[in-house]
């Protein structure tokens, strides 16, 4: 006995707002009933014991532990820019804005 039936295809194909002829209506009705009965076994499948998981294999974390490390000073950052006005590298204005 089919799960889906022929009005339950033409009600979602009136939500969908697609034109479906009365052979469709039948093909569908089929094509859906095999789609629900794969997800239910799908669905069997599943037992308690099985953990679920989000990826096939394990993963691990590949990057290095964060390690806190001297950084530059602001003069030896600002050393070699081409402008400097407060401490801070100066560069050209864009677009006219105003400062």
């Amino acid at each position: 006995m089919p799960s889906i039936s022929r009005d339950e295809v033409a009600h979602l194909a009136r939500l969908a707002r697609l034109a479906v002829t009365e052979a469709e209506l039948d093909l569908f009705a089929g094509q859906l009933d095999q789609i629900v009965a794969a997800v239910a076994q799908v669905g069997q499948v599943a037992d308690q014991d099985i953990p679920p998981t989000s990826h096939s294999v394990p993963l691990t974390n590949v990057f290095r532990a964060d390690v806190v490390r001297p950084g530059l000073t602001q003069q030896q950052a600002t050393a070699a820019a081409p402008a400097v006005e407060d401490g801070r590298f100066r560069v050209p204005r864009i677009l006219g804005e105003e400062a």
